[in-house]
């Protein structure tokens, strides 16, 4: 928890040597540092309700959100699964949508320049050149239902 700052009012700890939440009114765990290109490896476990996900170069992490940042979205549950597990909300559809809930995943993002991949378990998701977001802020969301941490590293490029 030390590496990071904790917006809005959720219950986010340490249990287990992972960084779970699963009561609030939504809120992120926000890496001190900001990054312009890196690459982030994490290991997530999410039940059947969560929304969650991972965003990156969040430029206002006190306002993060899909239209301010790249977001790499866990959530089994949306009602539209075209940007659901493994998308990058507004910029990378998935399809079919892969699930996530009840067991341990992987999550690989690297964004370099303007060029940003996700590989959801091994399996490439989303593949994308945009050069809206430069630089920022990484963050861990907490939305609904019980999401998982572990194993988070950060490399920058």
């Amino acid at each position: 928890m030390d590496d990071w700052s904790v917006t809005g009012e959720v219950n986010w700890r340490v249990d287990d040597g992972a960084l779970v939440a699963d009561k609030g009114k939504g809120g992120h765990l926000v890496s001190k540092n900001s990054y312009k290109n890196l690459m982030i490896y994490a290991e997530f476990w999410a039940d059947t309700k969560a929304n969650s996900g991972i965003f990156v170069r969040c430029k206002d992490p006190k306002a993060t959100n899909s239209r301010n940042c790249y977001e790499v979205n866990i959530n089994d549950d949306r009602p539209d699964p075209s940007y659901g597990t493994g998308a990058i909300v507004n910029f990378a559809e998935v399809n079919p949508m892969p699930k996530a809930a009840g067991k341990w995943n992987t999550l690989e993002i690297t964004a370099n320049g303007r060029h940003l991949v996700v590989v959801f378990n091994g399996e490439k998701t989303a593949d994308i050149r945009n050069g809206m977001f430069e630089e920022g802020h990484i963050t861990l969301q907490y939305g609904a239902g019980v999401i998982k941490f572990r194993k988070v590293a950060v490399k920058p490029l």
